[in-house]
């Protein structure tokens, strides 16, 4: 079968589709037929500089989400055709993940999804959904009529964000570097747009939002803390402004009485998580955003294009 196969740390140029053997179903794991698979950051990391480090098990298949079929399971709670998506976990880094035709993926990590959209749509929900799901329900703890600042609202987290904010009856705030993206913020089911540049607590915003999701990091951290009202919360889930440490921090200094900050890791999805995603983006007529496709024989371009950014929203391998 063809696959995407990284052995060492290398360029984009470098890469190639490979024949390796098709999996076969073991005990806690199944064997999934890839349609497509999302595209995200963590695979350039790995590709330019994680792929030498002992924790990662080369020779590895990269991509951490995937869409497809059941094709083959030991497991009773997976039939032959199931429709699956598939995040997380330690794929394409601890085993092989989802840029091939078959992948052998453990059952804590593959969810069975009821739903008839298209697979290129279907690939853009997984990680970047679950990503803004959970930053939103489970670190913001976001409720009808909170006020929500999307700070990275044109990112692709940003962008599912906006529009799972909107859906759960939030009053939504996106912010762009640029006002040629409101419309699209707009679009996505923002109410309000403004211009981020780098210092949003002096802007005069039509409502001070309770809750702020921080895609930037560390860069605008501080910022994002002196913007919310009190009491109010920001969730750091992002690092798009390419900071991720910030030195000497003072929590007590910098942390505003009355301002909760959380964090949200997307390492553990469940089967509930994935209901309750794919039960909004079926009632509140949500459609999932990707702006570039690839198949396997364009991988070059595909990494080219995720290393350098612009995309403009997420990127789709199309397997078959």
């Amino acid at each position: 079968m063809r696959a995407i196969v990284i052995n060492r740390c290398c360029k984009a140029e470098d890469l190639r589709v490979s024949d390796i053997p098709k999996p076969t179903a073991q005990p806690g794991w199944v064997v999934v037929k890839v349609f497509a698979a999302g595209m995200n950051h963590s695979e350039v990391i790995l590709r330019l500089y994680e792929a030498d480090e002992s924790y990662i098990n080369t020779p590895v298949v990269p991509g951490i989400e995937c869409v497809g079929e059941i094709e083959e399971s030991l497991d009773a709670q997976f039939q032959k055709g199931d429709r699956v998506v598939a995040l997380m976990g330690g794929m394409g880094r601890s085993f092989n993940g989802g840029d091939e035709e078959y992948a052998l993926l453990p059952v804590s990590h593959v969810f069975k999804v009821n739903t008839d959209m298209d697979w290129l749509s279907l690939a853009a929900v997984p990680e970047s959904y679950f990503t803004a799901y959970g930053s939103l329900t489970k670190a913001l703890l976001l409720k009808e009529n909170d006020t929500l600042l999307v700070r990275g609202a044109t990112s692709t987290i940003g962008q599912a964000a906006v529009q799972l904010g909107k859906a759960s009856g939030a009053y939504v705030i996106g912010t762009s570097r640029k006002e040629s993206a409101f419309e699209k913020i707009k679009a996505l089911g923002a109410d309000e747009c403004t211009i981020d540049d780098g210092e949003l607590s002096t802007k005069q915003l039509q409502r001070k939002p309770n809750k702020l999701l921080e895609l930037i990091g560390a860069k605008t951290l501080f910022d994002s803390l002196r913007t919310v009202t009190r009491p109010g919360i920001v969730c750091n889930t992002g690092n798009l402004g390419g900071e991720y440490v910030i030195r000497n921090f003072d929590p007590i200094k910098y942390v505003p009485s009355g301002v909760w900050l959380t964090g949200f890791h997307s390492n553990f999805p469940t089967q509930e998580d994935m209901n309750n995603i794919f039960s909004l983006i079926k009632n509140h007529h949500i459609k999932p955003q990707y702006n570039k496709v690839f198949t396997l024989n364009q991988i070059v371009e595909a990494h080219t294009l995720l290393e350098k950014g612009g995309a403009g929203g997420k990127i789709i391998l199309k397997i078959r």
